[in-house]
């Protein structure tokens, strides 16, 4: 597939959340972005990478994470199995035990400023993503690369969503 220069056919903009927590953890991101590049997809703006505790076990081994900004021509459900590939491509293992250690997890923060509830292949997508507000290693990227993002749902600016995390929030991320 050759990737055109322009982005006037992405009519869809999303904001993905990638993360990673097992071996070479900046690794890990950077092959995801590398593959997300392969999708009819081009990555507009893209955050620092942030090290965070391992939640909700904090003596898992620390997160690395960053927010992109995408523009796409996939519909959403298109864009969650891509991701599921790539995460799968990327040494993830689906069996494992919920919030375990994983190379590699994309998670679609938000689309079109939609509120949507859908599931593709037996697995729920809910957007914007719900437990966005409480995650530091979220808000604090997402606000990086757009400072007016307001929340769909809530209706609320991202600003305010950070100034409403916990003190501790702060004293635990950390821009590499």
């Amino acid at each position: 597939m050759i990737k055109q220069d322009t982005s006037e056919n992405l009519v869809n903009t999303s904001y993905l959340a990638i993360g990673s927590n097992i071996g070479n953890r900046k690794n890990y991101i950077n092959k995801a972005k590398y593959f997300l590049n392969k999708l009819p997809l081009l990555i507009v703006k893209s955050s620092g990478i942030y090290e965070t505790p391992s939640w909700p076990n904090s003596k898992n081994p620390k997160f690395y994470n960053t927010v992109i900004k995408v523009k796409t021509n996939l519909r959403i459900s298109n864009l969650f199995t891509q991701i599921k590939i790539i995460e799968k491509k990327l040494g993830r293992k689906f069996k494992a035990k919920k919030n375990s250690p994983r190379t590699c997890d994309i998670d679609i923060i938000d689309f079109n400023g939609k509120i949507l509830k859908l599931e593709v292949n037996r697995k729920k997508i809910i957007v914007p993503h719900p437990r966005m507000i409480r995650r530091n290693f979220v808000l604090i990227p997402l606000f990086e690369i757009d400072k007016n993002w307001i929340h769909p749902q809530k209706k609320t600016k991202i600003i305010d969503l950070i100034d409403n995390l916990e003190g501790i929030s702060f004293r635990s991320i950390k821009l590499i």
